[in-house]
């Protein structure tokens, strides 16, 4: 397998030569005050903000070398810790950027903009990161568009956003826009082997299967359980096309467990001091009959796993992200059905699953996968307007049949 070096400057964004070619031209010739970095979810965006903030505070003589990721700068940045970089992101149960401000719990816009009002420690540059900036409510991104105008003198605002339509035509119209794409498969594998993260046949299969996003591979290498279950959640899903409505609203809300479990191994993955909060799913019925995911106490918790007494409720961030991450794996499985229909299977993401696509192809008709994926992104809008995890997940059980 061909590998692709790192670059030579200290930037750590792979597979997305244009989006750093255009960051690196803006370094040389007078970074604007506003960038907005977009793409699919996985593919970058943030290590390309973190390398644009590296290169920006780096004290390296010099220029050409920023970020030389060996000064003071750098390396305080690479601990997390340097005084002139500000982050912001998403918080609480619907994972929004609120408003925030004095008297407020949540950290939010107001209180960036109130950080940024301050003089710069270091005597230099700042940036500020704003990562998910479309997920800023409305009055949030209100609060925010006067700094994004005329921010502080030496000051860089760098925006990630999936989806930029849902941010305000006056934030985008005051940023410099770059996009990122999908990432080449061979990048992809190239990126865990060099970080030894995997060897070649995992990587071929991860980079296969996270469809571009390296950040999705990443979280997956790093956790082999979730590698496990997601397996298991795509074989379900193509054995439950046959099932009774019964039998597919109860393997769904089972689907949701499982998939809660995937989400937790990789959050634990990736924060490995964090003690593990969860064991295995469970749920229990709330008032008015709707069933919530409940679980077992977090590991040194007095309450075994099948004690009596009532278990702990999973958070409804964390529901969302499951359901979530069953619509992307159920879309991942609508769409490699697609490919084996076309003749194409060797565009299939979950190849060892082929068999069971093939056969499954049999038993729906030609409009099945664009009727689901319709289905499908309604449910994802749906989950994003708050609407109850459980009940998205039933309706997609129920309306996938032949």
């Amino acid at each position: 397998m061909a590998q692709t070096a790192e670059p030579a400057d200290g930037f750590r964004t792979r597979g997305q030569p244009a989006a750093v070619a255009a960051a690196r031209a803006m370094l040389r010739g007078g970074m604007p005050h506003a960038l907005l970095l977009t793409g699919p979810a996985g593919v970058g965006k943030s290590t390309l903000a973190n390398d644009i903030a590296a290169a920006l505070l780096c004290r390296d003589p010099d220029p050409a070398r920023h970020p030389c990721r060996e000064c003071r700068g750098c390396r305080a940045l690479e601990h997390g810790n340097h005084p002139d970089l500000h982050r912001l992101g998403t918080t609480g149960a619907g994972a929004m950027i609120p408003i925030g401000g004095p008297g407020r719990e949540e950290r939010g816009v107001r209180d960036l903009v109130r950080e940024l009002s301050l003089l710069p420690v270091e005597g230099g540059a700042r940036v500020a990161i704003v990562s998910a900036a479309d997920r800023m409510t409305e009055d949030a991104q209100a609060a925010f568009l006067k700094t994004l105008e005329e921010p502080p003198p030496g000051t860089v605002l760098i925006l990630t956003a999936s989806d930029e339509e849902r941010l305000l035509d006056t934030i985008r119209s005051r940023c410099v826009r770059v996009r990122l794409g999908p990432v080449p498969r061979r990048d992809v594998e190239a990126l865990l082997v060099d970080a030894g993260l995997a060897e070649a046949p995992l990587a071929a299969r991860l980079a296969r299967l996270s469809g571009g996003r390296p950040g999705d591979a990443i979280a997956l290498a790093r956790a082999p359980s979730s590698l496990v279950i997601r397996g298991e959640v795509g074989r379900t899903l193509l054995d439950l096309i046959a099932a009774t409505r019964t039998d597919r609203l109860r393997v769904g809300r089972d689907l949701l467990s499982r998939t809660a479990e995937m989400t937790a191994g990789i959050s634990q993955a990736a924060e490995p001091g964090r003690p593990a909060r969860t064991s295995r799913s469970r749920c229990a019925t709330a008032a008015g009959g709707e069933a919530v995911p409940v679980v077992a106490p977090a590991e040194g918790a007095t309450q075994e796993p099948d004690a009596p007494g009532p278990a702990l409720r999973v958070p409804a961030a964390e529901r969302r992200a499951a359901a979530l991450a069953l619509v992307a794996i159920w879309r991942d499985v609508v769409r490699d059905l697609a490919l084996v229909r076309l003749g194409d299977p060797g565009g299939v993401r979950q190849v060892d699953l082929l068999d069971d696509l093939e056969a499954a192809t049999q038993q729906v008709p030609s409009t099945f996968a664009a009727a689901q994926l319709d289905r499908l992104d309604t449910a994802g809008e749906r989950l994003e307007g708050n609407v109850s995890p459980e009940l998205v997940v039933d309706a997609l059980a129920l309306g996938w049949v032949a």
